[in-house]
Protein backbone atom coordinates (compact mmCIF):
# COMPACT_ATOMS: atom_id res chain seq x y z
CA UNK A 1 0.00 0.00 0.00
CA UNK A 2 1.30 3.53 -1.09
CA UNK A 3 2.54 5.43 2.01
CA UNK A 4 0.37 8.79 2.85
CA UNK A 5 3.43 10.41 4.38
CA UNK A 6 6.41 11.82 2.78
CA UNK A 7 9.58 10.22 3.99
CA UNK A 8 11.42 13.39 3.84
CA UNK A 9 9.36 14.45 6.74
CA UNK A 10 9.38 10.97 8.64
CA UNK A 11 13.56 11.88 8.08
CA UNK A 12 12.58 15.06 10.09
CA UNK A 13 10.71 13.52 12.61
CA UNK A 14 13.92 10.68 13.57
CA UNK A 15 16.17 13.51 13.68
CA UNK A 16 14.27 15.37 16.47
CA UNK A 17 13.35 12.08 18.09
CA UNK A 18 17.22 11.52 18.02
CA UNK A 19 18.45 14.37 19.24
CA UNK A 20 15.26 15.52 21.80
CA UNK A 21 15.47 18.86 20.26
CA UNK A 22 13.65 21.04 17.66
CA UNK A 23 16.84 23.20 16.89
CA UNK A 24 19.40 20.83 16.96
CA UNK A 25 17.68 18.92 14.61
CA UNK A 26 16.92 21.67 12.96
CA UNK A 27 21.04 23.14 12.77
CA UNK A 28 21.45 19.30 11.24
CA UNK A 29 19.05 19.51 8.98
CA UNK A 30 20.00 22.33 7.70
CA UNK A 31 16.63 23.86 7.73
CA UNK A 32 14.64 26.83 9.49
CA UNK A 33 13.09 25.63 13.23
CA UNK A 34 9.65 27.39 11.68
CA UNK A 35 10.07 24.71 8.30
CA UNK A 36 11.01 21.55 10.74
CA UNK A 37 8.17 22.41 13.00
CA UNK A 38 5.71 22.53 9.33
CA UNK A 39 6.98 19.24 8.40
CA UNK A 40 6.63 17.26 11.76
CA UNK A 41 3.01 18.82 12.19
CA UNK A 42 2.55 17.66 8.07
CA UNK A 43 3.41 14.47 9.49
CA UNK A 44 0.92 14.09 12.52
CA UNK A 45 -1.51 15.31 10.20
CA UNK A 46 -1.11 12.52 7.21
CA UNK A 47 -0.73 9.92 9.67
CA UNK A 48 -3.41 11.19 11.88
CA UNK A 49 -1.64 10.09 15.13
CA UNK A 50 0.42 12.48 17.85
CA UNK A 51 3.97 11.54 17.71
CA UNK A 52 5.58 13.93 20.49
CA UNK A 53 4.40 16.05 22.99
CA UNK A 54 6.54 19.24 23.42
CA UNK A 55 6.61 22.33 25.72
CA UNK A 56 8.67 25.46 26.17
CA UNK A 57 11.94 23.25 27.45
CA UNK A 58 11.68 19.68 26.15
CA UNK A 59 10.20 17.50 23.07
CA UNK A 60 9.33 13.60 24.47
CA UNK A 61 7.66 10.83 22.20
CA UNK A 62 4.45 9.64 22.79
CA UNK A 63 3.90 6.25 23.22
CA UNK A 64 3.17 5.97 19.48
CA UNK A 65 5.96 8.58 18.54
CA UNK A 66 8.16 5.51 19.83
CA UNK A 67 7.00 2.70 18.55
CA UNK A 68 7.66 5.19 14.73
CA UNK A 69 10.84 6.39 15.64
CA UNK A 70 12.48 2.68 16.48
CA UNK A 71 10.56 0.93 13.41
CA UNK A 72 11.36 3.81 11.58
CA UNK A 73 15.13 5.03 12.62
CA UNK A 74 16.59 1.60 11.57
CA UNK A 75 15.61 2.33 7.83
CA UNK A 76 17.27 5.58 7.86
CA UNK A 77 20.22 4.00 9.48
CA UNK A 78 20.16 1.62 6.43
CA UNK A 79 19.87 3.78 4.23
CA UNK A 80 22.96 6.37 5.96
CA UNK A 81 25.39 2.94 5.23
CA UNK A 82 23.87 2.26 1.98
CA UNK A 83 24.75 6.10 1.11
CA UNK A 84 28.69 5.55 2.74
CA UNK A 85 28.71 2.30 1.32
CA UNK A 86 28.20 3.84 -2.44
CA UNK A 87 30.26 6.71 -1.32
CA UNK A 88 33.06 4.43 -0.78
CA UNK A 89 32.91 2.68 -3.70
CA UNK A 90 33.22 6.09 -5.51
CA UNK A 91 36.34 7.06 -3.38
CA UNK A 92 37.93 4.18 -2.79
CA UNK A 93 39.21 1.52 -5.37
CA UNK A 94 37.94 -2.35 -3.87
CA UNK A 95 35.17 -4.46 -4.55
CA UNK A 96 34.44 -7.08 -8.01
CA UNK A 97 34.34 -5.62 -11.35
CA UNK A 98 32.72 -8.27 -13.91
CA UNK A 99 34.50 -8.75 -17.39
CA UNK A 100 33.36 -10.10 -20.40
CA UNK A 101 36.55 -10.68 -23.11
CA UNK A 102 36.95 -13.11 -26.23
CA UNK A 103 38.64 -16.54 -25.39
CA UNK A 104 41.69 -16.26 -28.04
CA UNK A 105 41.77 -12.05 -27.09
CA UNK A 106 41.26 -12.94 -23.11
CA UNK A 107 43.91 -15.56 -22.86
CA UNK A 108 46.78 -13.69 -25.00
CA UNK A 109 46.06 -10.20 -24.91
CA UNK A 110 44.37 -9.27 -21.89
CA UNK A 111 45.27 -12.04 -19.07
CA UNK A 112 49.01 -10.76 -17.99
CA UNK A 113 47.71 -7.52 -18.03
CA UNK A 114 44.51 -8.32 -15.90
CA UNK A 115 47.28 -10.07 -13.34
CA UNK A 116 49.47 -6.60 -13.76
CA UNK A 117 46.41 -4.78 -12.46
CA UNK A 118 45.82 -7.20 -9.60
CA UNK A 119 49.12 -6.81 -8.40
CA UNK A 120 48.95 -3.11 -8.09
CA UNK A 121 45.33 -3.56 -6.48
CA UNK A 122 45.11 -5.99 -4.03
CA UNK A 123 41.43 -4.87 -2.82
CA UNK A 124 40.06 -5.67 -6.04
CA UNK A 125 38.52 -8.62 -7.20
CA UNK A 126 38.29 -9.64 -11.04
CA UNK A 127 35.30 -11.98 -12.15
CA UNK A 128 36.35 -12.86 -15.78
CA UNK A 129 33.99 -13.99 -18.22
CA UNK A 130 36.00 -15.71 -21.56
CA UNK A 131 33.21 -16.45 -24.51
CA UNK A 132 33.24 -16.53 -28.11
CA UNK A 133 29.77 -15.78 -28.07
CA UNK A 134 27.90 -12.33 -28.35
CA UNK A 135 26.21 -12.57 -24.60
CA UNK A 136 23.47 -10.22 -23.49
CA UNK A 137 26.10 -7.45 -21.35
CA UNK A 138 23.52 -5.70 -19.47
CA UNK A 139 21.80 -8.75 -18.68
CA UNK A 140 25.06 -10.47 -17.40
CA UNK A 141 25.60 -6.99 -15.27
CA UNK A 142 28.97 -6.77 -16.87
CA UNK A 143 31.43 -3.10 -15.95
CA UNK A 144 33.90 -3.56 -18.68
CA UNK A 145 33.77 -5.66 -21.84
CA UNK A 146 36.38 -6.34 -24.77
CA UNK A 147 35.27 -7.08 -28.34
CA UNK A 148 37.13 -7.60 -31.54
CA UNK A 149 35.27 -5.92 -33.70
CA UNK A 150 31.61 -4.66 -34.11
CA UNK A 151 31.63 -3.05 -30.83
CA UNK A 152 28.85 -0.75 -31.40
CA UNK A 153 26.40 -1.59 -28.64
CA UNK A 154 23.83 1.02 -27.29
CA UNK A 155 24.89 3.68 -24.54
CA UNK A 156 28.15 1.89 -24.40
CA UNK A 157 31.01 4.12 -25.33
CA UNK A 158 33.81 1.94 -26.99
CA UNK A 159 37.68 2.88 -26.76
CA UNK A 160 39.85 1.63 -29.44
CA UNK A 161 42.98 -0.53 -28.07
CA UNK A 162 45.14 -2.56 -30.79
CA UNK A 163 44.51 -2.95 -34.08
CA UNK A 164 44.65 -6.97 -35.37
CA UNK A 165 45.62 -8.69 -38.18
CA UNK A 166 45.09 -12.33 -39.34
CA UNK A 167 47.72 -13.69 -41.65
CA UNK A 168 48.51 -17.34 -43.33
CA UNK A 169 50.63 -19.55 -41.33
CA UNK A 170 52.45 -23.49 -42.79
CA UNK A 171 53.77 -25.92 -40.48
CA UNK A 172 57.42 -25.56 -40.24
CA UNK A 173 58.23 -28.26 -42.78
CA UNK A 174 55.67 -27.75 -45.22
CA UNK A 175 56.89 -27.06 -48.39
CA UNK A 176 55.37 -23.34 -49.36
CA UNK A 177 58.36 -22.41 -52.23
CA UNK A 178 55.11 -22.39 -54.69
CA UNK A 179 52.99 -20.28 -52.96
CA UNK A 180 53.54 -16.58 -54.20
CA UNK A 181 49.67 -15.96 -54.89
CA UNK A 182 46.84 -16.49 -52.75
CA UNK A 183 45.38 -18.40 -55.31
CA UNK A 184 48.43 -20.71 -55.22
CA UNK A 185 46.85 -21.79 -51.50
CA UNK A 186 44.50 -24.19 -53.55
CA UNK A 187 46.04 -28.23 -53.33
CA UNK A 188 47.35 -27.51 -49.90
CA UNK A 189 45.88 -29.16 -46.67
CA UNK A 190 44.34 -26.53 -44.42
CA UNK A 191 42.78 -26.29 -40.82
CA UNK A 192 40.17 -24.20 -40.56
CA UNK A 193 38.77 -21.95 -37.45
CA UNK A 194 34.91 -20.77 -37.46
CA UNK A 195 34.14 -18.32 -37.74
CA UNK A 196 36.89 -17.25 -39.78
CA UNK A 197 35.66 -18.75 -42.83
CA UNK A 198 36.58 -17.20 -45.79
CA UNK A 199 40.16 -16.10 -45.23
CA UNK A 200 39.18 -12.38 -46.30
CA UNK A 201 43.48 -11.38 -47.60
CA UNK A 202 44.61 -8.06 -48.32
CA UNK A 203 48.02 -6.91 -50.08
CA UNK A 204 49.96 -4.46 -47.59
CA UNK A 205 50.95 -2.13 -50.09
CA UNK A 206 48.16 -2.44 -53.65
CA UNK A 207 45.56 -3.28 -50.78
CA UNK A 208 44.03 -5.87 -53.22
CA UNK A 209 41.89 -8.01 -52.07
CA UNK A 210 41.21 -11.70 -52.27
CA UNK A 211 39.11 -14.23 -50.24
CA UNK A 212 40.16 -17.71 -49.80
CA UNK A 213 37.32 -20.06 -49.47
CA UNK A 214 38.76 -23.47 -48.92
CA UNK A 215 36.77 -26.18 -50.55
CA UNK A 216 39.50 -29.12 -50.61
CA UNK A 217 41.81 -31.02 -48.27
CA UNK A 218 40.36 -29.51 -45.03
CA UNK A 219 41.56 -31.51 -42.55
CA UNK A 220 40.21 -29.75 -39.52
CA UNK A 221 37.45 -27.76 -38.21
CA UNK A 222 37.80 -25.94 -35.32
CA UNK A 223 36.52 -22.79 -33.12
CA UNK A 224 39.60 -21.84 -30.61
CA UNK A 225 42.58 -20.70 -31.78
CA UNK A 226 44.61 -22.65 -29.33
CA UNK A 227 44.25 -25.31 -30.55
CA UNK A 228 44.29 -24.27 -34.26
CA UNK A 229 47.92 -23.21 -34.01
CA UNK A 230 48.68 -26.51 -32.29
CA UNK A 231 47.01 -28.22 -35.07
CA UNK A 232 49.11 -26.16 -38.00
CA UNK A 233 52.13 -26.71 -35.90
CA UNK A 234 51.76 -30.02 -35.87
CA UNK A 235 51.60 -30.20 -39.24
CA UNK A 236 48.10 -30.95 -40.37
CA UNK A 237 47.90 -28.02 -42.99
CA UNK A 238 48.52 -24.52 -43.30
CA UNK A 239 45.62 -22.17 -41.11
CA UNK A 240 44.79 -18.30 -40.91
CA UNK A 241 45.91 -17.23 -37.34
CA UNK A 242 45.63 -13.60 -35.63
CA UNK A 243 48.98 -12.25 -36.29
CA UNK A 244 49.61 -11.72 -31.79
CA UNK A 245 49.06 -15.34 -31.73
CA UNK A 246 51.17 -16.36 -34.84
CA UNK A 247 54.30 -13.79 -34.66
CA UNK A 248 55.68 -14.95 -31.67
CA UNK A 249 55.31 -18.67 -33.25
CA UNK A 250 57.25 -17.45 -36.18
CA UNK A 251 60.00 -15.74 -34.31
CA UNK A 252 60.72 -18.74 -32.64
CA UNK A 253 60.61 -21.27 -35.38
CA UNK A 254 57.55 -23.07 -34.81
CA UNK A 255 55.73 -21.87 -38.00
CA UNK A 256 56.49 -20.34 -41.20
CA UNK A 257 54.80 -17.23 -42.57
CA UNK A 258 53.14 -17.49 -45.66
CA UNK A 259 51.81 -15.03 -48.10
CA UNK A 260 53.93 -12.38 -45.60
CA UNK A 261 52.82 -9.11 -47.95
CA UNK A 262 49.13 -10.34 -47.10
CA UNK A 263 46.98 -10.60 -44.13
CA UNK A 264 43.41 -9.72 -43.25
CA UNK A 265 41.50 -6.48 -43.08
CA UNK A 266 42.14 -4.38 -39.93
CA UNK A 267 40.29 -5.86 -36.75
CA UNK A 268 40.10 -3.32 -34.02
CA UNK A 269 39.87 -4.66 -30.30
CA UNK A 270 37.53 -2.42 -28.28
CA UNK A 271 37.48 -1.94 -24.75
CA UNK A 272 33.22 -0.89 -23.62
CA UNK A 273 32.31 0.84 -20.69
CA UNK A 274 28.27 1.76 -19.13
CA UNK A 275 29.06 5.66 -17.84
CA UNK A 276 32.10 7.97 -18.55
CA UNK A 277 30.98 10.08 -15.48
CA UNK A 278 29.23 7.60 -12.92
CA UNK A 279 32.05 4.65 -12.86
CA UNK A 280 33.17 3.06 -9.56
CA UNK A 281 36.30 4.04 -8.96
CA UNK A 282 37.52 0.56 -9.23
CA UNK A 283 36.21 0.60 -12.97
CA UNK A 284 37.42 3.93 -13.88
CA UNK A 285 41.03 2.49 -12.70
CA UNK A 286 41.45 -0.38 -14.90
CA UNK A 287 39.88 1.63 -17.65
CA UNK A 288 42.94 3.88 -17.70
CA UNK A 289 45.10 0.82 -16.91
CA UNK A 290 44.55 -0.74 -19.75
CA UNK A 291 44.57 2.54 -22.08
CA UNK A 292 47.95 3.42 -20.76
CA UNK A 293 49.30 -0.22 -21.61
CA UNK A 294 48.10 -0.49 -24.62
CA UNK A 295 49.27 2.78 -25.90
CA UNK A 296 52.76 1.82 -24.39
CA UNK A 297 55.23 0.57 -27.71
CA UNK A 298 55.83 -3.10 -28.26
CA UNK A 299 58.51 -4.66 -30.07
CA UNK A 300 57.61 -5.86 -33.78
Amino acid sequence: MKPNYSLDDLRCFCTVARLGSFTAAATQLAMPLSTLSRRIRQLESDLQLRLLNRDAHRVMLTSTGEQYFQRSSALFEELADIDEDLHRDKQRPCGKIRISAPINAGNTLLRDLFYDFMQQQPDIQLDLHFSNSLIDIEAEGMDLVFRVGSPIVENWIARPLKPLHFIVCAPKEHDISNITTPEQLCGHPVVLCRPMIPWQLQHKITEQAFDFQPQKMVRLEIDEIGMLSHAVKGGLGIGYLPDYFALPMIARGELQHVLPEWRSRTRMLFMLYRDRDHLPLRVRLLIEFMLQRFQQPTAD
